[in-house]
This record gives C-alpha cells, sequence and structure tokens, in this order.
C-alpha cells in the first residue's frame, strides 16, 4: 500500500514539472520556438499548406499563443522572410569589402552559397511567390538591393576600363541574376561543389566582362 501512495504520488509531481517546464520559455524563447517551428513548415510545405493548428501542434502550444505573438500565421511568416531576407544580404554585402574586383565577384557568389548551404529552409521560403508583402520587398527586391552594391564596383571598374559607367546597374542585375539563378538551381542538385560553381560562375561573368565591347552591335537581321 505504501509502495501505491508512492507512486500516485509521484504522477502529479511529473505533471507539474512538466508545467513548470512550459512556463519557465520566456516570451522570447516562445516567439524563437514559434519561428523555427514555422520556419521548417513554411520551407517543408510552403505558406498555403501550412495552417496556425500544425504550427500549435509542432511547437506544444494552442492557437491562442500563435496569435498572441504574430496576430496569425500571416504574420508569423513575415517575420520570417523579413529576417531571412536580412540575412542574405548582410552576408552579401558583407562580403563586399574590398580587394581586386575579380576577388569581390568570388566572395559575392560565396556569400550566396554559403547561405543556401547553411539556412537551406531560407532559401526555399525565399525563392517562393510569397502571398504576404514584407517590410523588406520581395525577394526581387532582395535582388535588386545585392545589384546595387555590386553597381558601384561596377562602375569604377567600367570607368577604368573606359566603358560608359551609366550602363553599370544594368550589368549589376545582369550578374546578381546570373548568380542567383544558379544558386536556385544548385539548391537542389548540389554538386558540382560549392567552391567549384563559384570558380565557373566568376569564370564566365569575368572574362565576359573582360571581352566585353565598349558598343556592342546586333549581328543578327532583327534591329529592333
Amino acid at each position: 500500500m505504501r509502495a501505491a501512495r508512492g507512486s500516485r504520488a509521484r504522477k502529479p509531481a511529473a505533471a507539474a514539472g512538466g508545467r513548470a517546464g512550459r512556463v519557465r520559455m520566456s516570451g522570447k524563447q516562445r516567439r524563437e520556438q514559434l519561428l523555427d517551428v514555422g520556419r521548417a513548415l513554411f520551407a517543408e510545405r510552403g505558406y498555403e499548406a501550412t495552417s496556425v493548428e500544425e504550427i500549435a501542434a509542432k511547437a506544444g502550444v494552442s492557437k491562442p499563443v500563435v496569435y498572441e505573438h504574430f496576430g496569425g500565421k500571416e504574420g508569423l511568416y513575415a517575420v520570417v522572410v523579413d529576417r531571412e531576407m536580412q540575412l542574405l544580404l548582410d552576408m552579401v554585402t558583407g562580403s563586399l569589402t574590398g580587394g581586386h574586383p575579380r576577388e569581390l565577384c568570388e566572395e559575392a557568389a560565396f556569400a550566396l552559397l554559403d547561405y543556401i548551404e547553411t539556412s537551406t529552409d531560407g532559401f526555399r521560403i525565399l525563392v517562393r511567390d510569397s502571398p504576404v508583402a514584407q517590410s523588406t520587398g520581395t525577394f526581387a527586391s532582395l535582388i535588386n538591393d545585392i545589384a546595387t552594391q555590386v553597381e558601384d564596383i561596377l562602375g569604377h571598374e567600367f570607368k577604368s576600363r573606359g566603358y560608359d559607367a551609366k550602363l553599370a546597374p544594368m550589368y549589376a542585375q545582369m550578374l546578381v541574376g546570373m548568380v542567383a539563378l544558379t544558386g536556385q538551381w544548385w539548391l537542389d542538385v548540389r554538386r558540382p561543389k560549392k567552391a567549384e560553381v563559384v570558380a565557373h560562375l566568376v569564370n564566365l561573368a569575368w572574362h565576359g566582362l573582360e571581352g566585353m565591347e565598349r558598343r556592342p552591335q546586333l549581328v543578327g537581321r532583327r534591329k529592333s
């Protein structure tokens, strides 16, 4: 009988411990947990296929907790996307810190592939068409922000080589777009190795710029 009473006495203690564990998670910790859960689900299933019920269940909370922190699925998704966009922008722009222009191209390409490698879920979310207008815009606007950083580098390079520096913004869009699309392809295939992909990207970009005509002309019959 004493053993039975001891056994019954331990059950409420375990339950209380479980409740205490949940209570001990601060609001900030709970918010981060929900962001982690939402990020994984959005990457795996997409925005439309992910529900608040699923997010709450994965986090071990009730639906009102999700609404309390983010106002709903849309609010949580917006924060996830904004964070990922800022992280990618910081990684790429942080790599453009000096050195030879070709080395800068290499570093920028490495930064994008590093992000894809270390934040695969985040990149999968970014390249999907977003149903939510984020404060930092869309993936296209993010690419535009990165191109603006590259534009300054190309502008100086164009001037030193006698090219029209006014064309630098267009060429920056071309280069960044090429790297971004290659990154989307590499996201799933993951071969060749990252360094080899960067070498080939920069080979195409750099030698294309190196042999660039000052006033390119169309060679086909169509002229407009």
